[in-house]
Order: structure tokens, then C-alpha cells, then sequence
């Protein structure tokens, strides 16, 4: 994931620069998307039918280029109905609500009630670029 939200851009400047410190998220969370998002916010986040957003755990940013990997296998599971055609991931910094980090397309999958999309170690990275 490479797009940063207009909310992480403007923290992150703040905080590198000095002007505002900004406090990390004692956990973050992947989200999955049927509509884009932007870096304003926004898409259509999945809802409903056993979906809950994932925690997710990141490594160290490797040097050069600054990469991180998620660590752990992520699960996501309809239960109960269709989510649609997932088009977007993105990270955010709570459960529920909360701000949008990053986000990025991913390959359409389409999740119907019973399937499962699993990230694996390593699925998901992140860098600036």
C-alpha cells in the first residue's frame, strides 16, 4: 500500500517536521472495500454478513526503500450473505470507525456467503514512495 489518506499525510508532515507530534495506533486494522476509497476517505467498506475489519501486525520497515510486511496470516469470512466483489484494501487505526491510513486495489475477488479471503505473511506491504 503506497496511497496514504490526506489524514496520514498531513500527521505524518507534522510529526517528521516537528509541529505536531503524532501518536501511533496501539493496533491497526485491515479493511476491505467493494468501492474505492480515496485518499479523502470515503468508498463503500464492506458491512455486515460476519465482517469485522482484521487486526493486522506489521514488521520493521526494511532499508533500502522503507518496506514493511504484514507478519501474520489475515482471514476475512462471509457468514451469512454475500459481500460482493472486493476491489480495495485499506489500513486503519480502529476497529470500527476511526481514520483511514492507507488503502490500495487489489485483485477483484468476489466473496460470497461461506468464502474466505486470506492474506499470508508478507501479502501485505507497505512503503512511501
Amino acid at each position: 500500500m503506497s496511497d496514504l489518506s490526506d489524514y496520514a499525510e498531513t500527521n505524518l508532515v507534522d510529526h517528521l517536521l516537528g509541529t505536531n507530534p503524532m501518536t501511533s495506533p496501539s493496533t491497526v486494522y485491515v479493511g476491505l472495500f467493494t468501492a474505492a476509497p480515496s485518499d479523502a476517505g470515503g468508498g463503500t467498506e464492506v458491512a455486515g454478513n460476519g465482517y469485522a475489519r482484521e487486526a493486522v501486525t506489521f514488521g520493521a520497515a526494511t532499508s533500502p526503500g522503507g518496506v514493511a510486511s504484514n507478519t501474520g496470516t489475515i482471514t476475512f469470512t462471509a457468514n451469512g450473505g454475500n459481500w460482493g466483489t472486493i476491489t480495495h484494501a485499506g489500513v486503519f487505526d480502529q476497529l470500527t470507525t476511526g481514520e483511514l491510513l492507507m488503502w490500495t486495489a487489489v485483485t477483484n475477488v468476489t466473496i460470497n456467503d461461506q468464502d474466505s479471503l486470506q492474506y499470508d505473511p508478507a501479502d501485505i506491504t507497505v512503503t512511501l514512495a
